[in-house]
């Protein structure tokens, strides 16, 4: 036998082993096929695009100043607001306002006042007009939960600026 015969002999017995076998799987496809067919959920509708108009004429300029600046120019140049150097400095003046708790409030015939606590722990009594804080804060309201204060506070361009600020009562936890 030659060599050519006998490769094709060895073919035609691969090729005839290829042949046979495959009930599983042809069993296999028409089982599925014979199942119901499923349905396929629709398509989720999807919210149209809407563009942002970007509308940057309307805001401030960058290098213009802002407008908390422009209103201090406003004011500083309505008023002559200035702290008065000449009057001797309050003890609760030497504390930032900050660091100054309000804890209570005391009142009888001859006035209202309100205790105030310094970080040292010490309670001093106020009343309207006295000065609180560092920034020349004078006491214009007393409430019973709080304590209104005036501050004068340089604006940063030479000048001096009003600016109120609030002391609220503190309750223990």
């Amino acid at each position: 036998m030659t060599p050519a015969k006998l490769l094709i002999m060895v073919c035609i017995v691969m090729l005839s082993a290829c042949g046979s076998g495959h009930e599983d799987l042809q069993q296999f496809v028409a089982d599925v096929k014979a199942k119901p067919a499923g349905k396929i959920p629709p398509i989720p509708v999807f919210k149209p695009y809407k563009a942002f108009t970007y509308a940057a004429q309307t805001l401030r300029q960058p290098f213009e100043k802002p407008l908390d600046i422009l209103a201090a120019q406003r004011q500083r140049s309505d008023k002559k607001i200035q702290p008065d150097f000449s009057r001797s400095k309050e003890f609760l003046e030497g504390f930032d306002v900050d660091n100054l708790s309000m804890v209570g409030t005391l009142g009888n015939t001859s006035g209202r006042w309100v205790l105030i606590k310094d970080p040292a722990g010490n309670v001093h009594r106020v009343k309207v007009n006295n000065y609180v804080g560092r920034n020349h804060g004078k006491v214009v309201e007393l409430g019973d939960t709080f304590i209104s204060l005036l501050e004068i506070v340089p604006d940063g361009l030479g000048g001096w600026l009003e600016r109120p600020k609030t002391l609220n009562l503190r309750v223990p936890k």
